[in-house]
């Protein structure tokens, strides 16, 4: 059966702040173990007020301190915004503190505005154009040091870091392929090239010392509730941040609103028909029939899920209830 994983936005509500929502992630994190899930991962994500994973390896190790079993990653870094020794370290000493569980996703998006990357970097002397490079400079500083190698990561060097490309383009897909490493499509907010960049990553795909064939997880919206109705009422959070987040105003997660959907301009309603294509909303067998059908167009190995519920105890539902039904 494909692997179930989680995406957890860390995000913050109208009635949570930062250190509410980041224990929220923990906790969630714990029933996910309990669950059977393979791994949850958190997001880079900066200037924005409903998200909390800004520090991510800091949330990360926050996270994996409160489990045990299950895989702890990003998903993902965003490397533009970063030199590759710096993540090299951090993930290197998150794999000595919790070895064997560390996953490193990384994309080239900046994860935030214009004004905001040029903050965090300072110069563009390191930008998108640069990222197949610096991934293969980051993935370098894994290995076990050369002779004559000046520059090594402490920690770092030979630690077990289970690394990816993630990607919303085919730019990922091709990247991934040809590096010889899994690879997550970013469906849950731009499915219109999903099967394109399945497959453009299958027949780039070039096997590795990492990777002997083609891993592919796929990014699904999923909210399960009890019935149908109840589950399209806790999906109106998300689609209301997705509103704001397009119309340039990102707020924290607003409580879900009956009729908004209705209520919506068509240009508005139209913004989320596109986002939302793949989406699994509904009682627990109707959220089953549409990740079956999900895997069953393209393949995938995994699908890592994002609930953007409102309610902290109906997102732990909201997880439970599809870990029940997918055997």
């Amino acid at each position: 059966m494909t692997a179930l994983s989680i995406l957890d936005l860390v995000r913050v509500t109208q009635e949570t702040d930062a250190r509410g929502a980041l224990n929220n992630a923990r906790d969630l994190a714990a029933h996910a173990e309990g669950w059977g899930y393979r791994r949850i991962w958190v997001a880079e994500h900066h200037n924005m007020a409903g998200i909390a994973s800004a520090a991510t390896s800091i949330v990360l190790a926050h996270i994996a301190e409160g489990t045990k079993t299950i895989r702890v990653g990003a998903g993902g870094i965003m490397l533009p915004n970063h030199a590759p020794l710096v993540i090299a370290e951090q993930f290197g000493t998150l794999d000595a503190l919790f070895p064997g569980r560390i996953d490193l996703g990384l994309g080239r998006a900046p994860g935030t505005d214009a004004v905001t990357a040029h903050a965090l970097r300072r110069t563009l002397a390191g930008d998108v154009d640069s990222f197949p490079s610096d991934v293969v400079e980051l993935l370098s500083y894994f290995r076990v040091p050369e002779a004559g190698q000046r520059v090594r990561a402490y920690p770092g060097a030979g630690a077990d870091i289970e690394a990816w490309i993630l990607g919303s383009s085919l730019f990922g897909a091709e990247l991934a392929g040809t590096l010889g490493l899994p690879f997550a499509f970013a469906s849950h907010f731009s499915p219109a090239s999903l099967a394109q960049a399945v497959e453009v990553y299958r027949r780039c795909f070039r096997p590795s010392a990492r990777l002997a064939r083609p891993h592919l997880m796929l990014g699904v919206n999923v909210v399960a509730a009890d019935t149908d109705e109840e589950a399209r009422f806790l999906l109106t959070s998300v689609q209301q941040a997705f509103v704001n987040l397009r119309s340039g105003a990102p707020t924290p997660l607003p409580p879900p609103v009956a009729g908004y959907a209705e209520r919506l301009a068509p240009h508005h309603a139209a913004i989320l028909g596109g986002i939302l294509a793949e989406a699994a909303v509904g009682a627990p067998n109707t959220v089953r029939a549409r990740l079956k059908s999900l895997v069953e167009r393209t393949g995938a190995d995994e699908l890592i899920l994002t609930s953007q519920i409102y309610d902290h105890p109906s997102r732990l539902r909201s997880f439970e209830l599809v870990r029940s039904v997918w055997s």
